[in-house]
């Protein structure tokens, strides 16, 4: 226990001091939103009804996705950039890592975005932060 914290305490001590440039404190999401672009699939039929990794239940008829490293709960604005039609997915699964596609959606949101037919489509990818709400007194 005395080593971790330790370890804590020099960690901080070099990132205030600047000795190791490299190390940096992580951003908070409000400064810089996930933002990413290249092709989304969506889910065969055959995944109906079976658990996702986070647990829940896959329907093709809910607003789910798949991602590679974004965590689970996470929304997303997703925009077809070829009809620039737009979607707001939850991210419930995670991708393999060696896949080509940044996204997979469910079927309900590749109808959405028009492109059930070709399969894959052009899509960017906006995390949407929720903004706090004032409590009325």
């Amino acid at each position: 226990m005395r080593y971790l914290i330790f370890g804590i305490i020099a960690a901080g001590f070099l990132v205030s001091f600047q000795l190791v440039p490299s190390l940096k404190l992580p951003a908070t999401c409000d400064q810089n939103p996930f933002t990413q672009t290249g092709n989304a699939s969506y889910y065969a039929n055959k995944f109906q009804g079976r658990r996702t990794a986070s647990g829940a239940t896959y329907h093709k008829d809910s607003m789910y996705c798949a991602h590679k490293s974004l965590k689970f709960g996470t929304i997303l604005k997703v925009t077809n950039t070829k009809n620039d039609s737009v979607i707001i997915v939850k991210v419930v699964d995670r991708m393999g890592k060696s896949s080509p596609h940044i996204i997979d959606l469910s079927m309900a949101g590749a109808q959405k975005l028009n492109f059930v037919r070709n399969g894959i489509a052009k899509v960017k990818v906006e995390e949407v932060i929720p903004t706090p709400v004032a409590k009325a007194n």
